[in-house]
């Protein structure tokens, strides 16, 4: 029994609708870029009208937001919350589903360590997400070209792009821990959303302060920066990257000890 390709083949479904579900979602927003560039004084003057406080939280730089990165950086908060969504939604699953479906005593009586079927399962995820970031990817340039009204630089356009997957990695990290540990779950969706939205929240009250960012993967990437400076800020890389590791090391100990009920 080849876990990760079952694994893979059960996920298909849930990654070809994430994967329309983003990629729509950007072309909804981008398709919008042509009639605001046009009007875009007119659209820096409402956007004035909102207090700093709010346009922080929102990730509204009203300096940039005429040139189409800016634009792109301002809607793409939405497009990570989705993302976040899904990853969370894959990491939850990964340790609830044999007990919601009750395999897994089938599963774990196979000649196979918890290792191994844990390291299938994840990987199986992963490759979820990196198909579902590919295609969005390589769409947003194609977008991106249609509807642009100058030049811009792909390489901060791709730099924005692939916060996506990165924050999608620390998520679904951060997922599989809180998965393990509380592994009974009735509703994944729901557990999930809760989740995300929590984070999300918590990154909107952060926004106004250097050391909150670390609160939440949402503010790990500052897209202000990103364009001024064409790289991400280190300590937050390393920071997400530290988190990622961490969790996912303890998640493998805590379910290679842990007790499953089968019933």
């Amino acid at each position: 029994m080849n876990i990760f390709l079952y694994e893979l083949k059960a996920y298909r479904k849930s990654t070809m609708i994430w994967t329309l579900a983003l990629t729509s979602l950007m072309i909804l927003f981008m398709s919008l870029f042509p009639s605001i560039s046009k009007e875009i004084d007119e659209f820096k003057r409402l956007l004035e009208g909102f207090p700093e406080g709010v346009r922080k939280a929102l990730g509204i730089q009203i300096d940039s937001i005429g040139s189409l990165n800016g634009y792109y950086s301002y809607f793409f908060l939405y497009i990570t919350l989705c993302g976040a969504i899904q990853a969370m939604n894959l990491a939850i699953s990964i340790f609830s589903k044999e007990i919601r479906e009750k395999t897994a005593e089938f599963l774990l009586t196979k000649p196979v360590t918890r290792t191994k079927i844990l390291s299938s399962k994840v990987f199986a995820a992963i490759a979820s997400m990196l198909l579902t970031n590919i295609v969005y990817v390589i769409t947003a340039i194609i977008v991106a070209n249609l509807v642009k009204v100058e030049s811009f630089s792909l390489n901060i356009f791709l730099l924005i792009s692939c916060t996506l997957l990165l924050t999608q990695f620390i998520m679904f990290a951060l997922g599989m821990l809180i998965a393990v540990v509380w592994s009974r779950v009735k509703s994944v969706l729901t557990l999930s959303l809760g989740i995300v939205f929590a984070f999300f929240i918590m990154g909107m009250v952060a926004s106004t302060e250097e050391a909150g960012r670390y609160v939440t993967p949402f503010k790990y990437f500052d897209y202000t920066y990103i364009m001024n400076h064409a790289s991400y800020e280190w300590s937050f890389l390393v920071a997400g990257i530290t988190l990622s590791a961490v969790a996912m090391i303890l998640s493998f100990i805590i379910y290679n000890k842990k007790d499953i009920h089968t019933v």
